[in-house]
């Protein structure tokens, strides 16, 4: 009896102890084995543009991680990719990580998780809480330090639109940036919610690159033309480019930088102005002419490294005191 009151009496204070610590900031839920498996993935860019998932996109990131284990990032949430993941891929693992806070990016922990996988993958939703809550912390360095070592990465809607050096931060009031539409900005260049920020993922094929997703389907080609005036006028780059993909549609790049057009969408724009911006200033409608536009639809192939299309067709944009200008027949812009 009294070696049983004596271990009763030394569980408590444990007990206690364990009730009083604080919980991970994160929440990390993994399917598959528990324990990481090292292979030798090889590098690849999945671009997706959102709406319906591309079973055939994840499947080419699951080859590309050589049957190791499969991260989903994410901010907010929940682990529906798991089982999704799962059901195609032969994997040792599929895990998702949701990383909410500047605290929980900051846990040693979730670095450790990020480096230990093979392929990564970005969900959805909303990009303002991956800038705010991973920029200039470890998750940033990790996802960095993934790519650098040559190992897959992708990422859809918000989680496309953080892929390229520069990117739309959505750090408005208001929390998705679905409303931020292309009238508003074309009118004024330097509306407050177009929020531009740069440096914080480093694809080396995405460099000088700006992305974005649901392109077509959200008329947002005039929003980037304004998203490319502004790296331009504020000094960013001389000759910024851009991958916008549709819904439904994902560009799946290699590790040369030779890129395929897949699914039902409208495919892919690849864009770049070939002048100096005439107008850009706050509250006068944009003025720009010769944007260059590639529209690679599904099965097309575009070189990102020669900036250079097969299977799809080239056309020129200009904007005229805010209206845009296309020169396809019929002026059609997409």
């Amino acid at each position: 009896m009294l070696r049983k009151s004596l271990l009763g009496s030394c569980l408590l204070p444990i007990l206690f102890l364990a009730m009083l610590a604080p919980a991970p900031a994160y929440q990390y839920i993994r399917i598959g084995n528990p324990n990481d498996l090292q292979t030798s993935p090889a590098g690849g860019v999945a671009l997706m543009g959102g709406g319906s998932d591309l079973d055939e996109g994840f499947r080419w990131l699951c080859n590309k991680s050589n049957g190791g284990d499969f991260l989903i990032l994410r901010a907010a949430g929940g682990d529906d990719y798991n089982s999704y993941v799962n059901s195609m891929c032969r994997l040792n693992s599929v895990a998702t990580l949701i990383i909410s806070s500047r605290e929980a990016a900051d846990d040693t922990a979730v670095a450790g998780i990020i480096q230990h996988a093979e392929a990564i993958f970005i969900a959805g939703g909303d990009q303002a809480r991956y800038v705010n809550f991973w920029r200039n912390t470890p998750v940033q360095h990790a996802i960095n330090t993934h790519v650098a070592s040559g190992k897959p990465i992708g990422g859809t809607s918000a989680g496309l639109a953080i892929l390229g050096e520069f990117s739309y931060g959505a750090l408005g009031d208001a929390p998705d940036d679905a409303d931020l539409a292309s009238n508003d900005v074309l009118t004024n260049p330097y509306h407050p919610r177009v929020t531009l920020v740069r440096g914080f993922l480093k694809i080396p094929d995405l460099q000088n690159v700006i992305t974005d997703s649901h392109f077509a389907a959200r008329d947002r080609m005039g929003r980037s033309l304004v998203f490319l005036a502004r790296i331009i006028q504020d000094g960013w780059s001389v000759k910024p480019r851009e991958i916008a993909v549709d819904e439904k549609s994902a560009v799946l790049v290699e590790a040369d930088g030779r890129g395929t057009v897949i699914g039902p969408g409208r495919g892919a724009y690849f864009m770049q102005p070939s002048e100096p911006t005439r107008v850009c200033r706050q509250n006068i409608p944009l003025t720009m002419d010769k944007v260059s536009v590639y529209h690679a639809p599904e099965k097309a192939h575009f070189d990102i490294r020669r900036w250079r299309g097969e299977g799809g067709n080239e056309y020129s944009l200009s904007v005229e005191q805010g209206t845009v200008h296309a020169t396809q027949a019929g002026g059609a812009i997409y």
